[in-house]
């Protein structure tokens, strides 16, 4: 077959994948001559090696080597990755002075990964070294190598001093390996079942006081809305160090009943206190960036920020003066936006295992249907009523309940409010606990609970705090 050139600009259409196949093929001769010829054109060379695929076990890689001291970042990268599908121990030495003279931390990473897919015990020297790398994904990369060894003392005694590194990531993965505390047994609930004392109940009474009285992973999954620092009546704090202090209480507890692995979706958004006079400003507080630290602090790990964006017109226009006189530094914007902020309870096991306690019938009943959304922003417009001045849309419990949880889960809010969150999990073939302090809300639930259609085994029972102390017995 006859060689080409390939042309700076035009790499794609003058070679084609299918050409560098049967060159490679053929022999290397082709292959190492169109490389000759493109030395000096980079997009050429990363065209070929990123085409190279699969390699013949009689493929000659010595040509690969002088690529890995190419000018190109990406020509080094994908020299080094081809190199690593040999897997012999003979390049250890080269890889090893790629790790400590390449000034790329990809290309480092892809040698320190080269080293570990020897699988040889001669390659655990090199791979210890790289541990005290400043970049914690070299890092990351040489633990993995070196967990093949997992069992071999110097290997083991090596990975335990990073039990305190300063990268959080390396910290956990150290920690999974050979610190995680694992149960004997298996908790006498299962995974996939909750308590039928929890089973759509609304309580009345402070969160707090009531999930006292609630067992440890009993809820699957929580979404809520806390009550806003100081910007409704239902909500004064004398502080709002206070205020946060209050949500930590919550969610700490939040956390001990939440299911190993399981979510909590929290919708908060930052609020106004406005100003008592026009000689005094207005205090606007970041409540969603400052909860995040209580909330990470506890155990929760930070997974997703969803943004739920509101029409317009529905918020309360804060542009109108900036609109008349344009000065400078007075601007402020319309908020149409609340987060979503989503978390895991922390845990060594990955989302495969919670899906796997379940059922294939009712994972595959609980499979979210067409028309889901792909982004991290849901419009989705917001509701009121003459009762409630913040009700939680349809929609978006929808959305929560569908991604987050499975059919028979139990959902849980600890500020319900008008308890859409109840009436739409139970809609949707799910279980709910909800707990609201306010007295007029949760009498304003049971009005609308009743227009709800209700069979004997899904009445909604609705009890003080006493009352669902006395039902636990």
């Amino acid at each position: 077959m006859k060689e080409r050139k390939l042309d700076n600009n035009k790499a794609r259409f003058s070679l084609s994948k299918e050409d560098i196949i049967k060159l490679k093929q053929n022999d290397n001769k082709g292959l190492i001559s169109l490389v000759k010829d493109n030395l000096t054109n980079s997009n050429s060379l990363v065209f070929i090696l990123e085409h190279l695929g699969h390699l013949p076990s009689n493929f000659d890689y010595s040509w690969l080597v002088s690529l890995t001291t190419h000018d190109n970042e990406n020509v080094r990268l994908l020299a080094v990755k081809n190199l690593a599908k040999q897997a012999s121990v003979s390049n250890i030495e080269l890889l090893s002075r790629i790790l400590a003279d390449d000034k790329s931390s990809m290309v480092k990473r892809e040698a320190v990964s080269a080293i570990g897919r020897m699988r040889a015990t001669v390659a655990i020297p090199y791979l210890i070294k790289a541990l005290a790398d400043e970049d914690p994904k070299i890092v990351c990369q040489a633990i993995r190598g070196l967990l093949v060894f997992k069992g071999d003392k110097i290997v083991d005694k090596s990975l335990k001093k990073l039990k305190n590194h300063e990268n959080e990531l390396v910290r956990n993965i150290v920690s999974k390996e050979f610190f995680a505390k694992r149960k004997n047994k298996l908790p006498e609930l299962r995974h996939t079942e909750t308590y039928h004392f929890l089973e759509n109940v609304v309580v009345n009474g402070d969160v707090r006081d009531v999930l006292k009285f609630v067992p440890d992973e009993s809820i699957h999954l929580t979404f809520t809305s806390p009550p806003y620092y100081n910007a409704r009546d239902y909500s004064i704090y004398p502080s709002y160090e206070k205020y946060l202090r209050f949500l930590e209480e919550v969610f700490r507890e939040t956390f001990r009943i939440t299911k190993e692995g399981r979510f909590l979706i929290v919708n908060t958004s930052p609020v106004i206190i406005p100003r008592i006079s026009r000689a005094h400003s207005s205090k606007r507080y970041p409540i969603p960036f400052d909860l995040h630290y209580y909330l990470v602090n506890m155990g929760w790990e930070f997974i997703d920020d969803i943004i739920w964006e509101k029409p317009e017109y529905s918020v309360k226009n804060r542009i109108g003066g900036f609109q008349q006189h344009r000065k400078p530094l007075a601007y402020k914007p319309n908020s149409i936006t609340e987060y979503l902020m989503v978390y895991r309870k922390k845990t060594d096991r990955l989302i495969d295992w919670n899906i796997h306690q379940y059922d294939s019938n009712i994972v595959e009943e609980s499979k979210v249907k067409d028309g889901f959304e792909t982004t991290n922003v849901w419009k989705i417009a917001p509701k009121s009523d003459k009762i409630h001045s913040a009700i939680f849309p349809v929609d978006l419990c929808k959305r929560v309940i569908e991604y987050y949880s499975f059919k028979g889960d139990i959902v849980f809010d600890p500020f319900a409010g008008s308890g859409t969150l109840g009436r739409t999990a139970k809609s949707l073939d799910r279980k709910f606990f909800l707990t609201e302090k306010e007295v007029k809300y949760f009498e304003y639930m049971k009005t609308l609970q009743s227009k709800d259609k209700q069979t004997k085994g899904d009445v909604t029972k609705f009890f003080t705090l006493e009352q669902f102390k006395n039902s636990l017995q």
